[in-house]
């Protein structure tokens, strides 16, 4: 992505929006190291509909449902989690090697925006 501002924080992490080369929005989760957390899993044409994505993943989350599978790539396991419509509003940064691993990422994601609210 091609430009960025930080948006939020939640829970000690903060929440960076990016713009891409296409003029599209999405988000970044990022923890207090600088590693990031989770990215949107949807482009937004405006960034305060990015932004809005961001804080209703935050005030929904108990009832979003959450998988572990394998990456498209083949190369790991990634983690997402899907709005009412089955869409991916919030997915793992990178893949993962094992499947324990990436199971532990994704509870720590969970915990992060339980502690925001």
């Amino acid at each position: 992505m091609t430009g960025s501002r930080e948006s939020d924080r939640v829970g000690g992490t903060r929440c960076q929006i990016d713009i891409d080369g296409h003029g599209s929005y999405g988000w970044r989760m990022i923890a207090q190291n600088g590693r990031v957390v989770a990215v949107s899993g949807l482009a937004f044409r405006e960034y305060g509909d990015c932004l809005a994505a961001f804080e209703r993943l935050r005030t929904d989350s108990a009832r979003l449902v959450g998988a572990v599978q394998h990456s498209a790539e083949g190369n790991g396991w990634v983690w997402l989690l899907r709005d009412g419509d089955g869409r991916p509003i919030a997915v793992s940064a990178r893949a993962y090697e094992r499947h324990s691993t990436c199971r532990s990422a994704y509870e720590r994601f969970r915990g992060l925006l339980g502690s925001s609210l």
